[in-house]
């Protein structure tokens, strides 16, 4: 349910300056506002001159960091970030974590879970690290506990937590397309599932062995009447009845696509893609000169690659929008972890577009004369964009 801005503000403050803060990332903005940076970080960290507060921001173009010490300075520093119009906070403490997005209406949007301590002490940067699906739980001795998995699977399981209402409740289906060995399919049944949810889950792989392997999987945690896999690709396998959710995590190239593309024709309530190897615009992008005056921009291999990435996934949202959904592109895992690190999360609303975000989406598509595939994929059974 939502709350009152300013008393969420207030405890996000109390977390932002209590000792036992570990991590924390403000980001977006709010409707009609922009803050002065695009995003802000904080940790504690401890210099020869003793503990201090570590704050990074970025203005889009370059780095700034500061150290500030506890005490008048850090809570002059955490007041003067607050004030900024982020639209997201992501607190973590070592005893809790919260989530607050801040609604149309100015309203707060807040998820708050306690720690789940590790059962055993890891070591390095995982020291002391909450999860949210325990990492001593039955389901890491089947799919792997290592460290690495384990961020993987909290960061995933964190932004599920924050796509889904906190008073969701009654069934829920859902579809993981192009699941590959499932393992965040897996987390993502144990979690949910663990909120009290009746979930029944249905994982698509074009691997038949994958099939195979991932049902004897769900027969030995004793979960198969709840959670099967069929196989075939994403864009044809027999999926019956439409989920209410759908995930696609890590599907190359035009398979997000595809995935997206079923997920809008389903009408699915909501969507969590994590693309991968972004080929077809880059490719489209190689076979013409770039409008002026971005030349610059795609002259060079790698830089046209990666502004190939950003085009690819500014449009996916675009036309999400352009298609009911409340769209927002945001970091999955951290990228010290992996490159790949981008989540494209949605929400339907329902709601036709409006002529400003049809018009944002055209106009970016016709300058770069290009032609994405979830547009292809959507324009035989949707109106087109105009």
């Amino acid at each position: 349910m939502p709350e009152p801005l300013d008393a969420a503000l207030t405890e996000v403050r109390a977390l932002l300056l209590d000792p036992a803060l570990t991590r924390a990332v403000a980001a977006g903005r709010r409707r009609g506002r922009r803050p002065t940076v695009v995003r802000a970080e904080l940790r504690p960290v401890t210099l020869k001159a003793g503990p201090r507060l570590q704050i990074a921001t970025s203005d889009g173009a370059r780095p700034y960091t500061r150290n500030v010490a506890p005490g008048p300075e850090a809570s002059a520093a955490v007041d003067e970030l607050l004030a900024e119009p982020f639209g997201n906070w992501h607190v973590e403490t070592a005893d809790a974590t919260l989530q607050l997005r801040v609604t149309k209406s100015g309203e707060a949007q807040v998820h708050r879970a306690a720690t789940t301590r590790p059962a055993a002490t890891p070591s390095g940067n995982d020291r002391a690290k909450e999860y949210l699906l325990d990492p001593g739980d039955e389901i890491f001795a089947e799919i792997g506990g290592s460290a690495a998995k384990r961020r993987q699977v909290d960061a995933f399981l964190r932004a599920l937590a924050a796509t889904l209402p906190d008073d969701l409740s009654g069934p829920l289906r859902v579809v993981d397309l192009g699941c590959g060995n499932a393992y965040l399919t897996f987390a993502a049944y144990r979690y949910l599932t663990s909120r009290g949810l009746d979930v029944e889950l249905v994982g698509v792989d074009v691997r038949e062995d994958q099939r195979q392997r991932n049902t004897e999987l769900a027969q030995r945690l004793g979960w198969a009447d709840k959670v099967s896999f069929v196989a075939g690709t994403i864009a044809d396998a027999a999926v019956d009845p439409s989920p209410d959710l759908v995930l696609a995590l890590h599907a190359c190239d035009t398979a997000t696509d595809e995935a997206l593309a079923r997920a809008v024709r389903w009408d699915a309530r909501w969507v969590l893609a994590a693309p991968c190897c972004h080929h077809d615009l880059a490719k489209q992008l190689r076979a013409q000169p770039a409008p002026g005056p971005y030349e610059l921009l795609t002259r060079q291999g790698i830089l046209r690659e990666r502004f190939a990435d950003v085009l690819t996934d500014a449009l996916r949202a675009g036309l999400l929008r352009v298609h009911g959904y409340r769209a927002e592109v945001v970091e999955f895992v951290d990228s010290q972890h992996t490159p790949r690190n981008l989540l494209i999360r949605a929400r339907r609303t329902g709601s036709d577009p409006t002529d400003t975000q049809r018009a944002e989406y055209r106009e970016l598509v016709d300058q770069w004369r290009v032609t994405p595939r979830l547009e292809t994929l959507l324009s035989s059974e949707r109106t087109p964009v105009a």
